[in-house]
């Protein structure tokens, strides 16, 4: 038991160096210029941590409300590992509710403020101011989590019908996700 307590407290230790050296490698190098309005993080924050995602997008075939006697792509969740420069994970994302933990237990949710499409195939950017997180760490002060540079994850153009209802699609993306905080 005592060797299981220190391990899981080495394991904290390090997992909050390890962001805490992603967090000072991007603090405040992120220009927003080239970025549609829409998803600019407000005046008087800062970037804090940026990394890389690896992940999928699950889609559901599903009636139609609007339009009777067809089906359409219906969000079902998310699912990628957010990594630092080198690699190393930082933050994983799930959902629903879209949630990011890092591994030093730290966690926020969101809501969805904006979005701006991204190239075709694509899900698009996406602003999301933050809930504060339950516990101390690495996104204990996130303010907005911004989600650029993206590829894939789309739903599929072909494949829903009524005949399909209830089957699943997985579309692999990647994409950068911009964690910011107060200054």
């Amino acid at each position: 038991m005592k060797n299981n307590t220190m391990r899981k407290s080495l394991q904290i230790t390090a997992a909050s160096v390890l962001m805490a050296a992603a967090s000072q490698s991007y603090a405040g190098s992120f220009s927003q210029d080239k970025l549609p309005d829409a998803v600019k993080v407000p005046e008087g924050n800062v970037v804090v941590m940026y990394t890389s995602a690896q992940g999928n997008i699950t889609w559901v075939c599903k009636a139609d409300a609007k339009k009777s006697k067809q089906a359409k792509w219906s969000f079902a969740g998310p699912r990628a590992i957010l990594s630092d420069n080198k690699g190393n994970h930082l933050v994983s994302y799930f959902g629903p509710p879209a949630t990011w933990e890092s591994l030093d237990g730290s966690s926020i949710t969101g809501k969805q403020l904006a979005v701006s499409p991204s190239a075709k195939g694509s899900i698009p950017m996406q602003l999301v101011k933050a809930n504060a997180s339950a516990r101390s760490g690495a996104l204990e002060g996130v303010t907005y989590v911004q989600r650029i540079n993206l590829k894939g994850g789309a739903a599929p153009e072909k494949g829903c019908s009524i005949d399909k209802i209830g089957h699943t699609v997985v579309v692999n993306y990647s994409g950068d996700y911009l964690f910011w905080k107060a200054k």
